[in-house]
């Protein structure tokens, strides 16, 4: 297969050239992107850098990281590569561990892949607390959000993905910044692509990332909880319907009965000072039951309908098809 790398570069002037020389050598092409780095790292890759397979694209304004990604996927796809590997060029990641990333899509396994640093317990400990603390929450965001339930450490930055599924994606409306990784595996469900983890070490040296997880963690709320919205619309109301579309919207809607009408009861009956009647407790009481009952249900199928045939397998044995 015709693999790809795409590097992203800001700031990485003192890792890219290490991160570049150890980057397997069947790797067919690299596409170091310099999103207006101000260390001109750019001019480096050229100047100390054998060129015979890496490709320099310059950004004239700093479009983020995720701009910066979406440049190299359109240039690897317009040159035809088969897989799209995103690398960081900090030094952080390993470029040894390209093979066993892409791997399951070689396999037919998945359509991405993404680095999971959270597998070996023994080596989470080299990882600062303020990100252990942000990468829990941000995952189990994710979870909701994406509809991949089994995947962790959504921030990783290390993936894969065939180019089939990548070109079904919407490029132009994922995000440019630092939520580049959350929109993407959001995208991705929506097409019904296979996602895996994939376990990497974690490594910190004398780098310095420019993400700030608990600073950023308000917008990613925001943005997921977005996403959430879209997601259930599209799955559940636009491209299918279930049981599942009637369980979410009714016990949303007996939570809401029975948490409101419990509170206007109490209001009254403790600003008459009566005691509140069994029943009126039972009337909302139950529709509070029923309805978080229903909920659960929702994300018990919810949980279950993770995609598992690769869409990239799909939409090859449809192409076969159509030619044969």
């Amino acid at each position: 297969m015709n693999i790809s790398v795409v590097i992203p570069c800001y700031r990485v002037a003192s890792h890219i050239v290490q991160v570049l020389s150890t980057i397997p050598a069947d790797i067919n092409t690299i596409y170091v992107v310099d999103d207006q780095c101000p260390e001109e790292t750019a001019d480096l890759v050229e100047s100390l850098t054998d060129l015979s397979r890496v490709k320099v694209i310059r950004h004239e304004v700093n479009r983020g990281v995720g701009g910066a990604v979406k440049t190299g996927y359109r240039a690897a796809l317009a040159d035809g590569a088969d897989i799209v590997v995103k690398l960081d060029g900090d030094g952080q990641m390993d470029p040894l561990d390209i093979h066993a990333l892409v791997a399951p899509i070689v396999k037919g396994m998945a359509d991405y892949t993404k680095g999971n640093r959270f597998y070996d317990l023994a080596t989470i400990h080299r990882m600062p607390l303020t990100r252990l603390i942000g990468n829990a929450i941000l995952s189990f965001l994710s979870k909701l959000s994406s509809g991949y339930w089994g995947i962790f450490d959504p921030t990783n930055g290390f993936t894969a993905v065939h180019a089939r599924a990548l070109q079904r994606i919407p490029l132009e409306k994922l995000s440019d910044r630092y939520f580049f990784e959350s929109d993407m595996l959001f995208r991705l469900n929506t097409i019904q692509a296979v996602v895996i983890d994939v376990p990497m070490e974690s490594r910190y040296g004398d780098e310095k990332s420019s993400l700030r997880i608990l600073r950023v963690i308000p917008e990613f709320i925001w943005k997921h909880g977005r996403n959430l919205i879209k997601r259930i619309l599209y799955n559940y109301y636009l491209r299918d319907m279930s049981i599942a579309s009637l369980e979410l919207p009714l016990g949303l809607l007996l939570c809401f009965f029975g948490l409101t009408y419990g509170f206007y009861s109490w209001y009254h009956s403790t600003a008459a000072g009566v005691l509140t009647p069994p029943g009126t407790v039972m009337l909302s009481a139950l529709p509070v039951i029923l309805g978080f009952q229903l909920v659960l249900a929702f994300l018990n199928y919810d949980i279950s309908s993770v995609p598992t045939r690769p869409i990239h397998q799909i939409l090859g044995d449809s192409r076969e098809q159509s030619i044969g």
